[in-house]
């Protein structure tokens, strides 16, 4: 794999979940333009740089030593390549210390750099964060690859930030640059919430959460073949997005015990709020992480699953195999793993090399509600 060749470092980067054969590297041209253009500017180690969204740490290990940079994102995995690229690259996994896009920016900073999220209204709450946390003459730069950079990135940079100068692109990147100017408060639309008639629950939802304007058509098809009568059993909603497979389930099983976890910081804040406001003070795991890797082995005895198709922009199945593997190792022989699919992504046949039983539980035209036995 190529170094990250920049003014401030060279860096040997891997992307997170590690794979054999990685046919991707954990940076890109978005973030070579990012460091050479602050590199022009000559900053001063006392220079306050805040990363947001960086991909694999690419840009906060790159600065670490030479200003003081701090980072925040929504992805666990993201956190977990800063910390793996740091040891990589000869300094303390620690050393930088991200926050989570839930938890609020400390500034003054001088500069920001942003690569530009997959959800735009990741951005939006992100440039609404900003506001008091910009010191005087502070400079906004985000970056994207061309084909993955909407024209709306742009208006919620001048409708948040100030004016914004969008320069030539570079490696098929571009930066846009915004000038920060007074703006009247601005009032977050996020979270936004729903309400499901079955289960007869209002779901909260933060501004990364997947389908937050409304319950996506997979979970719809989904809901009403969630296993019923499950006793004491141990379930893990694996991706729980705002955790109303695990809330449905719960309202059903009241004796059972649950474990929620998701890769996304905001997709857990959501899940716990809604746990909170469908099931009170009941016990309960929400935690965000790499899928169920951390989870000790026959520890399950259910795994609840609507597997995500994409990393980011990357499309693929590479994360639904991962998750498939992970529930294997997790569940009690015995134990069952309950997933939605799309019908034309072939999951029987992938779940069939890794569980000894796959049955069809239900499907509509579109999806497959499929049930894996270890």
């Amino acid at each position: 794999m190529p170094l990250l060749d920049t003014p401030f470092a060279q860096l040997d980067l891997i992307r997170q979940p590690e794979q054999q054969n990685e046919p991707l590297q954990a940076f890109d041209a978005a973030d070579e333009y990012l460091l050479n253009h602050l590199a022009a500017q000559q900053p001063a180690a006392s220079t306050r740089v805040l990363v947001l969204n960086d991909s694999f740490g690419a840009l906060a290990a790159s600065l670490l030593g030479k200003v003081d940079v701090s980072s925040s994102g929504d992805s666990f995995l993201g956190f977990q390549g800063l910390e793996k690229n740091l040891l990589r690259n000869g300094q303390a996994f620690d050393a930088i210390r991200p926050t989570p896009a839930s938890a609020p920016l400390i500034g003054p900073f001088d500069r920001v750099l942003i690569r530009v999220p997959k959800t735009l209204a990741l951005l939006e709450e992100q440039l609404i964060r900003l506001q008091g946390q910009l010191a005087p003459g502070a400079e906004v730069v985000a970056a994207a690859m061309v084909k993955h950079l909407p024209r709306a990135a742009g208006d919620l940079l001048e409708r948040y930030i100030g004016p914004v100068q969008a320069s030539l692109a570079v490696k098929k990147a571009r930066l846009l640059i915004a000038t920060p100017q007074a703006k009247a408060a601005a009032v977050s639309p996020y979270p936004t919430r729903y309400r499901l008639d079955e289960p007869a629950i209002e779901l909260l939802n933060h501004a990364n959460v997947f389908c937050r304007e409304g319950l996506d058509i997979g979970t719809r098809a989904f809901l009403p073949h969630l296993p019923k009568n499950l006793g004491h059993a141990r379930v893990a909603d694996l991706g729980c997005g705002n955790g109303v497979l695990a809330i449905a389930s719960a309202l059903q099983n009241p004796d059972a015990q649950y474990t929620l976890v998701d890769e996304s910081f905001m997709a857990v804040q959501s899940a716990a709020e809604n746990w909170q406001a469908a099931l009170g003070d009941r016990d309960v795991i929400v935690r965000a992480g790499d899928g169920l890797a951390g989870q000790e082995a026959q520890s399950l005895d259910v795994v609840l699953c609507n597997p995500p198709f994409h990393q980011q922009q990357v499309v693929g199945d590479f994360l639904a195999w991962r998750m498939f593997q992970q529930a294997r190792e997790a569940l009690v022989v015995g134990g069952a793993l309950y997933i939605v699919g799309n019908r034309h992504l072939g999951y029987h046949s992938k779940l069939a090399r890794l569980f000894r039983g796959v049955e069809q539980v239900a499907a509509t035209p579109k999806f497959v509600i499929l049930k894996a036995r270890k």
